[in-house]
């Protein structure tokens, strides 16, 4: 890589580092907000919440100005050494005898408490774009494929071992960069079928069909299985006649066995179909074998792993997941109501936005947040003390504040000359967006409530010093490209 060697001063993007700054200021008023209780308010005092999240913020601008001072190449020179350290105090994490909240994430230093998951994700990206931006790497080659997504798996399931489900999941934002980096459209469509899978075969599994003998998750999904495989064949191996032997002769067969089911002998239809969906792969691994064209290999392993996939999503949620986990999700689906238990955070989440109504009720003036209805209101839920203290106007100020930083690492992104550059970039804006996408979505019962913080405003040293080095690594690298 090459570098300038201009003054940092001058070339440093100082619109982010004002964006920064903006929001750290709205993350730090609303810790206030929440953690205010009535009486004299002492914002300043250590003690207190607001006091410890504005030491936090003070550390967070003193490892900003140090990272912009390091020399760029810094960064991607030890790229790999940072990786290998947090990969090793992930593990031990794993053996932490500290348990907070159910999770074993936390390193306990005395009076502090750190998070090495948060600052993984910042690691992560810094390896990923090494190895992404070496002249050799092709994103079509199995080879280096499989190495990314070990990069990003590894730590993924070290952060899962620590009962942190939710910090793992951000690591799928990591896909966004490999499809922008070439890897094809048909991952990122295996990924949203394996979460509609997931979905309709949880939401409706319990749920029967009129012969009271078939459920209608499983039938759903095997029949979205067989309707997949019939498009992938049409899209990508453009065999209109193998499309319609698949839903002729597949779906008819189903369409046929329902009509028994249901006015001669009730009996499972589900199995039917897995028998149809074994028949599919046969016919598939025939006509990859016939015509010698490997994206009939392709299809069929995406139907055996989607089969495999659809048998497994009930294991892992029945026996992986939490029962917090599982609880939330079920709510979220509409399965159980539990508006005291698993439900209550999001309720009253909702209560307290929409009781800022358009303009709020002013700083410091929350009834809902004073009162503490909301648990964790000054970390995971802190944006509805936003909604409930500044209304639709401020959380709406907030959203487009976060949008042009988006916007902004985008464009800061696409002008980097050098590949690492680019990558990492597409990295922190990936990160970023899916944090703000899940905690605003989660908050409003959109999402399920996986318990990952707001940028720049949950209170938390972790969560703040995670991203501020994400960030300003990225500007030291953008400062110092080549122009």
């Amino acid at each position: 890589m090459v570098y300038t060697r201009d003054s940092i001063w001058k070339t440093v993007d100082w619109w982010t580092i004002g964006l920064y700054l903006i929001l750290v200021l709205c993350g730090w008023l609303s810790v206030c907000g929440a953690s205010y209780d009535y009486g004299e308010p002492n914002f300043f005092d250590f003690t207190t919440r607001a006091g410890k999240q504005l030491m936090w913020i003070g550390c967070s601008l003193g490892l900003g100005f140090v990272l912009l001072m390091l020399d760029a190449r810094f960064y991607d020179t030890y790229a790999y050494l940072f990786y290998g350290i947090l990969l090793l105090l992930l593990f031990g994490t794993i053996f932490n005898p500290h348990e907070i909240k159910g999770s074993r994430s936390w390193i306990v230093l005395g009076p502090v408490s750190l998070q090495p998951a948060e600052f993984a994700k910042f690691t992560t990206a810094l390896a990923l774009a090494k190895f992404m931006g070496e002249y050799t790497f092709s994103i079509e080659r199995t080879k280096h494929m499989l190495i990314c997504l070990g990069m990003i798996f590894v730590p993924m399931i070290l952060i899962i071992l620590q009962r942190e489900t939710g910090s793992a999941l951000v690591y799928f934002a990591f896909f966004l960069v490999l499809y922008r980096e070439g890897m094809t459209g048909s991952v990122l469509f295996a990924g949203v079928c394996a979460v509609i899978y997931f979905i309709v075969g949880i939401r409706f599994n319990a749920v029967m069909m009129p012969d009271e003998c078939t459920s209608w998750g499983a039938f759903s999904v095997f029949s979205l299985i067989i309707l997949f495989s019939a498009l992938l064949v049409k899209a990508y191996c453009r065999n209109q006649k193998a499309v319609n032997i698949i839903l002729l002769y597949g779906g008819g067969t189903v369409f046929l066995g329902l009509l028994f089911s249901l006015y001669v002998i009730p009996f499972d239809v589900a199995w039917l179909q897995g028998v149809v969906c074994v028949a599919l792969v046969g016919y598939l691994l025939y006509l990859f074998l016939r015509e010698r064209f490997a994206n009939y290999l392709y299809i069929m392993l995406f139907s055996i792993c989607s089969i495999g996939f659809f048998f497994s999503a009930d294991y892992v949620f029945n026996n992986v997941l939490e029962p917090h986990q599982q609880i939330r999700i079920e709510v979220l689906l509409g399965m159980e109501d539990d508006p005291t238990g698993a439900g209550y955070n999001v309720n009253q989440s909702k209560i307290a936005i929409g009781s800022g109504g358009f303009a709020g009720k002013g700083f410091l003036n929350g009834t809902q947040t004073k009162l503490k209805y909301v648990p964790e209101q000054d970390t995971d839920f802190i944006f509805c003390t936003v909604g409930e203290e500044q209304g639709f106007l401020g959380s709406s100020a907030v959203i487009l504040l976060f949008v042009i930083l988006i916007c902004r690492l985008i464009m800061l992104a696409e002008r980097q000359t050098s590949r690492f550059g680019r990558i990492y970039g597409y990295s922190v804006l990936s990160i970023f967006f899916f944090h703000l996408f899940v905690n605003i979505g989660m908050v409003l019962g959109l999402t399920p409530v996986i318990g990952i913080p707001l940028p720049f405003f949950s209170y938390g040293g972790s969560s703040l010093w995670g991203f501020t080095i994400l960030l300003f690594v990225f500007l030291r690298i953008d400062a110092a490209r080549e122009r």
